[in-house]
């Protein structure tokens, strides 16, 4: 479980005034000096993340939090990034200090991002009036808030145990590959290992995939595009179904055996961690685009651009063909994506491996609400060859 990557961990946010003591309920959570404690007020003034393995919940990724109610140039930057978390956050820890204005308001913010919330009162090793807060907040809320002691370590199953009962149903049951295969079907996987592919490695979603077909005692096959016809002649069956790299969809959809179903790791990601039906809607729109568009690219990954990058070469070059050199194309990476959609006509994201569902979602609804179609990387490549309509996703 410590190598669960982050984006396959339950987020579990803890939000608060300035010493209500968040960063002393982090560390009796995960059992460790995550944070840094202080009386000073405004001691944590970046997000700390500490991953962890959480029975029953599984691996989950707690996260502390700037307080909300900062003051100041630098405190109104740290409340910006307290506000940015709740697009990643799947359950909300909301510490009351009391039943005032800012906690209302922000548990306002967090029904508004439909993120489940653990009401919390802290400090009842120090505070007379817990009981009688409590009860104020239970009637305002209509929910019964855990009463802890994050500096006496007390109380600490109360809060994991509303953290079970507030899982998001579907959270353990997505799957990569859904129930395209089962037991027995052989899968081909064509994975090209070009500039893009790091040295002795795989990239993340080929290995998550492997992963979850083996468990799925699916039979394995693997080659690069090259390989590809020896492959395919090598099996006694066609495979049931071929993933691949999505540049490579022209090539591996003119060899695949038509008994063959063929899809992308990147296309598979995008209804694993997105919303499959926006962004075939949103792949559609690439027909609407004109020269005189403009386009944002939205890669989740931060590496330095690479010669033939998908992101910022290869789809690029797709578009610009399709549609003509005029295209103005934008691009981002990493946390970075604007607020302000509208000079948009559409947005295409990568896979979001590095992502976990919930902040994907969020980019999604965001783009929604502005009225901005949003695709993703496969699904646009499938687009522009003309095999949307004869891929599986």
């Amino acid at each position: 479980m410590n190598h669960t990557p982050n984006s396959n961990r339950l987020h579990i946010a803890v939000f608060g005034r300035r010493n209500s003591g968040k960063s002393s309920l982090i560390n009796a959570l995960t059992g460790q000096d995550t944070s840094l404690v202080s009386a000073t007020p405004g001691t944590t003034t970046d997000p700390v993340a500490k991953a962890m393995e959480v029975y029953p919940l599984g691996p989950c990724l707690f996260i502390d939090t700037p307080g909300f109610d900062d003051e100041g140039e630098l405190g109104r930057m740290r409340v910006e990034r307290t506000r940015k978390m709740m697009e990643k956050t799947d359950i909300a820890l909301l510490l009351f200090e009391d039943d005032g204005t800012p906690e209302r308001q922000w548990m306002e913010l967090l029904r508004e991002h439909d993120i489940p919330v653990v009401l919390i009162v802290n400090k009842k090793d120090v505070r007379q009036d817990v009981d009688s807060l409590a009860l104020r907040i239970e009637e305002k809320y209509g929910q019964v808030p855990v009463v802890v002691s994050a500096g006496e370590k007390s109380g600490m199953q109360g809060i994991f145990d509303a953290i079970l009962a507030k899982l998001p149903e579907d959270f353990a049951e997505r799957t990569i590959t859904g129930n395209r295969v089962g037991e027995g079907d052989v899968v081909l996987l064509v994975m090209p290992q070009d500039i893009q592919a790091p040295k002795g490695r795989l990239i993340l979603p080929q290995v998550q995939t492997i992963r979850e077909l083996l468990d799925k005692k699916c039979i394995v096959v693997s080659c690069t595009t090259d390989r590809l016809s020896d492959s395919l002649q090598a099996l006694a069956r066609p495979p049931r179904l071929i993933i691949t790299d999505s540049q490579a969809f022209p090539i591996v959809y003119r060899q695949k055996p038509a008994e063959s179903s063929l899809t992308s790791f990147s296309v598979l990601f995008a209804a694993y961690k997105g919303d499959i039906e926006a962004f075939a809607e949103g792949a559609s729109t690439i027909a609407l685009l004109t020269p005189q568009s403009r386009v944002l690219i939205a890669e989740a990954c931060t590496h330095a651009p690479l010669t033939e990058d998908i992101g910022t070469v290869k789809i690029p070059r797709l578009l610009r063909k399709r549609i003509g050199e005029e295209l103005q194309i934008d691009f981002v990476s990493g946390n970075d994506f604007p607020h302000d959609l509208s000079r948009y006509d559409l947005i295409i994201h990568c896979g979001a491996c590095m992502f976990n569902r919930k902040y994907v979602l969020s980019r999604i609804a965001q783009a929604r609400a502005q009225h901005i179609p949003i695709t993703n990387y496969g699904m646009a490549i499938a687009y522009l060859t003309g095999i949307l309509d004869k891929i599986v996703w």
